[in-house]
C-alpha cells in the first residue's frame, strides 16, 4: 500500500540567503512595492503625491520565492526585448506579525535585516499589459527576476533614512537616492501589507526603486549598493535556450 504521507514528487527546498556573520535565511514569500519613490513614479507616467496626506495606498505585487538569484550570473529572460533594472532596498522579516493589522510603531521589531536587490522587469510586456488594462504578472514574476545580495542584520545598518541606494552598470551610475525619499517607509509598508496578508518570518519586501530605470543587455555588469555596507554584483548572461 502506498504511504499516504509520502510526497509523490520531490519537495522543493526553500531559497536560502547568506547572512553576514553566519547562518542562512530561508525565504517564504516576496512582496514588492511599486511607485515608492516620487521621481520614479513620475518617470513611469504616474502622479506622485505632493504630501503624506495625498499618498493614498501603496501599490503591491509579488514575485515567487524561487525567482531569487543569489549568485553573480543573471540570465537574460525569454519573451522580451526590453529588460529593465530597478535597484531596491530589501527588508527581511525575522518574526511573525501578530494577528490583525500591524501597528506602525510595532513594525520595526519584525525586521531581521536588509539587503539590496534588483526588481528586473520585462518592460515591453508590462507596457502591453497596462495598455490593455490587464495584470502584468508576467512582466515581474519570471524566473531569475530578483537578484539579491547577502543579508545584513538590522542592528548593523542603523538608521535607513540618510543612506543612499544606488546602481552602476558598466561603471556608469544609473540610479541613486537617499532612503528618506521613500513615499512609504519600512514600518508604514509593513503596516499596509498586514492589512492584506499574514506577514511571517522568512518574508522579503522589495521596497521600490528610484528614478533612472533603463535597459540591460547580455554582457552588462553592474553593482547595486547601499552606501558602503551592502553590495550586489551581477552580470547579465545570454538567454538560456
Amino acid at each position: 500500500m502506498t504511504d499516504p504521507a509520502r510526497d509523490v514528487v520531490p519537495a522543493a527546498e526553500p531559497v536560502r540567503l547568506s547572512v553576514r556573520g553566519g547562518g542562512r535565511f530561508p525565504v517564504r514569500r516576496i512582496y514588492c512595492v511599486g511607485r515608492n519613490f516620487a521621481d520614479h513614479a513620475k518617470e513611469m507616467g504616474a502622479q506622485a503625491p505632493a504630501s503624506k496626506a495625498e499618498r493614498g495606498t501603496p501599490v503591491f505585487f509579488a514575485k515567487p520565492a524561487d525567482a531569487l538569484v543569489t549568485g553573480t550570473d543573471v540570465p537574460y529572460p525569454s519573451a522580451t526585448q526590453d529588460l529593465h533594472h530597478e535597484v531596491e532596498l530589501v527588508v527581511a522579516l525575522g518574526a511573525d506579525a501578530p494577528a490583525g493589522v500591524l501597528a506602525v510603531e510595532d513594525a520595526q521589531a519584525l525586521v531581521f535585516g536588509y539587503s539590496v536587490g534588483l526588481d528586473l522587469t520585462r518592460r515591453d510586456l508590462q507596457a502591453a499589459a497596462k495598455a490593455k488594462g490587464l495584470p502584468w504578472d508576467v512582466a515581474k514574476g519570471f524566473d531569475a527576476s530578483a537578484p539579491i545580495g547577502e543579508l545584513v542584520p538590522a542592528a548593523d545598518i542603523g538608521a535607513l533614512a540618510p543612506r543612499t541606494l544606488s546602481l552602476e552598470v558598466n561603471g556608469a551610475q544609473r540610479q541613486a537616492s537617499t532612503l528618506d525619499a521613500l513615499i512609504w517607509d519600512v514600518p508604514e509598508i509593513l503596516h499596509e501589507l498586514s492589512k492584506l496578508f499574514a506577514l511571517r518570518a522568512g518574508d522579503l519586501v522589495f521596497m521600490g526603486t528610484p528614478a533612472g530605470v533603463a535597459a540591460l543587455q547580455p554582457g552588462d555588469r553592474g553593482v547595486a549598493r547601499l552606501d558602503d555596507v551592502l553590495e550586489l554584483h551581477f552580470r547579465i548572461t545570454p538567454a538560456s535556450l
